[in-house]
């Protein structure tokens, strides 16, 4: 039997976590530890990490038949009626790209029905669809010293980066499907980065724009204390 370290249960029992969750970074005196715990998890979110290690799918029959929907706007977010949403793609690449949503669902595209985690310790499955961020990657011809990606949304600004191993695991998508439907504004419509690799809070919804970069990004959450890999 495997005695691979649960991850999301450290994190969701974290101190740090729940503090974190409640918007308080601890105070001058319990912030070090929470950065602490943080950088524990990045740590062992990278030495865990393989392009070959896939989540495991479910049949469609077992799929939650409650899914939480999560935004930072007070509001559901939705694009102004008649807008044009376009993805913007760029930083360290050779062809920067404007892709409407049609598209995005020209290109083949990679469905799958996996468990959802969130680090408040809840989970849930569900099937996705969408474009693989590898087809994404090679489209632009990301450049040799490009070491992160950045992805913002129209959720208030919301916000985050990965590390560029991460964004290419062939399970990492960009996603528009949800349960064999088109993706719906609770989920992030029209388009969200999706991979069951990562916790909850680091698949951006509402995309507008993905950059590559040598920098390594912030986040709305991680900025806050959250661990910036929060891998699975």
């Amino acid at each position: 039997m495997s005695r691979r370290p649960d991850r999301r249960a450290f994190l969701a029992g974290t101190v740090g976590a729940l503090l974190s969750a409640c918007g308080w970074d601890g105070g001058p005196i319990l912030r070090p530890r929470l950065q602490g715990f943080s950088r524990f998890n990045d740590w062992v979110g990278r030495a865990l990490f393989s392009e070959e290690r896939l989540a495991p799918t479910y049949d469609p029959a077992q799929r939650t038949s409650d899914f939480p929907a999560y935004h930072i706007s007070r509001t559901t977010p939705t694009l102004p009626r008649g807008a044009s949403w376009r993805l913007e793609i760029g930083g360290l690449v050779q062809i920067p790209l404007t892709l409407s949503l049609e598209d995005i669902r020209r290109s083949p595209s990679l469905t799958y029905t996996v468990k959802h985690h969130c680090v408040e310790g809840w989970s849930a499955i569900a099937t996705w669809t969408g474009l693989p961020f590898r087809s994404l990657a090679a489209a632009v011809a990301v450049l040799p010293e490009a070491r992160y990606v950045r992805f913002d949304s129209f959720d208030s600004d919301y916000y985050n980066g990965w590390d560029i191993e991460s964004a290419l695991h062939p399970q990492t998508i960009l996603a528009y499907g949800f349960n064999g439907e088109d993706l719906t504004p609770d989920h992030g419509a029209p388009l969200r980065l999706y991979a069951p690799h990562k916790l909850g809070y680091k698949l951006t919804k509402y995309l507008t724009r993905i950059t590559f970069t040598d920098e390594r990004p912030g986040g709305y959450w991680e900025d806050q204390g959250y661990p910036w890999y929060g891998g699975v």
